[in-house]
């Protein structure tokens, strides 16, 4: 018997536990070149806001031993450029599309979340909560317990289908921070978003980024990443979608054992793009090899519990 991969989030169905990270295939239009988008369990895209974004100035990105560090800065084409541009392509791929939202008000969140309400190609938003709201002095929305409570209830006023809130690792209790996003009525959490790093060139003696920092993600993160979706799965009743430096189908097996219904893959795609095609392949020969008839029997099985 082949092995059910199919997983439930909030009601939602996916085919498989395999999704693209946000920021990492775009709006899915170069990925769907390359295979049928049907291959995924879902495509997060990038990052929307209110109004376009050009981002930061190149270099932008620079790769790290383990990892890359990237700051973009946001750059995407605003929510009516999307809803106009991009929804018509998604409307015809045969996946579950999630729709990543940033923004540096709450008033924006939820412009842009209730924009998405009346589409109903957008299976679910996720709340990218590591942006720096304005109102407040540039403090995240996701390293204050009252802010992300407050984001997720109001944009859960105007977006009735499933709300994601993707929690940052740079923060005091990540605990703590999931369950206030779980308190403002988050249906998921995906976990964790990018660690801040720097990188300098010994030759020049600058930063390689001309942001200075920038997010660091790939490999060198996975053993955090793991740690934290293992200690959120035991104090949280959400259900969690893992995310870094997932490359194989063995990193989803243990992101599963600590307790995440799916993964998210990012900085593999850009080593190679079918690496999630790989990852379901690799699932069901280990699924068959453990004598597990679904993906779902991983789930928080880690014996240290």
């Amino acid at each position: 018997m082949t092995p059910d991969l199919r997983v439930k989030i909030a009601g939602v169905e996916f085919a498989n536990p395999i999704m693209t990270a946000s920021g990492c295939a775009g709006y899915g239009e170069e990925l769907a070149e390359l295979y049928p988008l049907s291959k995924l369990g879902a495509l997060v895209t990038k990052s929307i806001t209110r109004n376009p974004r050009q981002g930061h100035p190149p270099p932008r990105t620079v790769e790290t031993p383990g990892g890359m560090l990237n700051a973009i800065g946001l750059a995407n084409v605003g929510i009516d450029n999307f809803l106009k541009e991009k929804i018509p392509f998604l409307e015809k791929q045969k996946t579950k599309v999630i729709v990543n939202v940033a923004g540096s008000t709450i008033e924006e969140y939820v412009e842009v979340c209730s924009r998405l309400a009346d589409c109903e190609r957008v299976d679910m938003v996720e709340l990218n909560i590591s942006c720096p709201n304005v109102d407040e002095g540039g403090i995240e929305f996701g390293s204050n317990t009252m802010m992300t409570e407050k984001s997720v209830r109001e944009v859960r006023q105007v977006f009735k289908r499933p709300i994601i809130a993707k929690l940052a690792p740079n923060v005091t209790s990540i605990v703590e921070i999931a369950k206030a996003a779980e308190q403002g009525g988050a249906d998921a959490l995906s976990m964790i978003n990018s660690v801040i790093g720097t990188s300098v060139d010994i030759n020049t003696w600058s930063p390689h980024l001309s942001n200075v920092t920038g997010g660091l993600t790939g490999p060198a993160i996975k053993p955090i990443a793991l740690a934290m979706v293992n200690d959120v799965y035991d104090n949280c009743k959400l259900p969690i979608i893992g995310i870094g430096g997932i490359t194989d189908y063995k990193d989803v097996v243990e992101f599963m054992l600590c307790g995440a219904v799916a993964v998210q893959v990012g900085t593999a795609l850009f080593v190679d793009p079918t690496t999630p095609l790989k990852i379901v392949d690799g699932l069901k020969i280990y699924l068959k090899s453990k004598k597990l008839n679904s993906v779902a029997d991983l789930v928080g099985k880690v014996k240290n519990r």
